[in-house]
């Protein structure tokens, strides 16, 4: 089952994560141009893209972070789409994509604290590229485990078996820690 949703995971959460890296790079650089622009992400004081794209935070490496959202994703997106199509890759390049997803989940977590815990504030497009790199990771990581000879362990064996409650399970703990963090807020918007 890992191996069949690979492909579609890689193609289908490669292209909504550079939609959403391009849209906040279009953004980035229009407050850029103008620190007045109210991005269009902005909608309350809890969703604000603004918010977040004025931070150190934004620019982790020195220049825009969807910029490496816009390159990463353009990949993901190439690998899944040649996959599709019936392409196979050497273990060199797995060994590659898997590097390069665990730096890309490491980073979405930092990002995920820094909003929820220093900047106050959440992105929505920011959100988006969270939801996308957490099963490129799952099923990068998964399809890899697969390829090894770890597969024949009962723990790893399992969790492919059961690989959409790992996934249920890492969304409902982000989901409960943005909750967490903003109920102040969310319980206002409550009758």
């Amino acid at each position: 089952m890992v191996e069949r949703a690979l492909p579609w995971v890689l193609a289908v959460g490669g292209t909504v994560g550079l939609i959403a890296a391009v849209v906040l790079l279009v953004e980035k650089i229009a407050l850029l141009e103008d620190p007045s622009y109210v991005p269009s992400c902005s909608i309350n004081p809890i969703l604000s893209c603004g918010s977040v794209m004025r931070t150190s935070q934004a620019e982790a490496f020195g220049f825009p972070n969807p910029i490496i959202g816009v390159s990463g994703f353009a990949g993901v997106a190439t690998v899944g789409v040649a996959l599709l199509a019936g392409a196979a890759a050497s273990r060199w390049f797995w060994f590659a994509l898997q590097a390069g997803v665990v730096f890309g989940v490491g980073f979405v977590h930092w990002l995920i604290f820094q909003s929820l815990y220093r900047i106050d504030a959440l992105c929505p497009y920011c959100m988006v590229v969270w939801a996308v790199m957490i099963p490129v990771f799952w099923y990068t990581t998964l399809r890899n485990l697969g390829a090894s000879s770890l597969v024949r362990h009962r723990p790893v064996h399992l969790v492919r078996d059961l690989h959409g409650v790992g996934l249920t399970l890492w969304y409902l703990g982000i989901v409960g820690l943005v909750s967490q963090r903003f109920w102040d807020y969310w319980s206002t918007l409550l009758p």
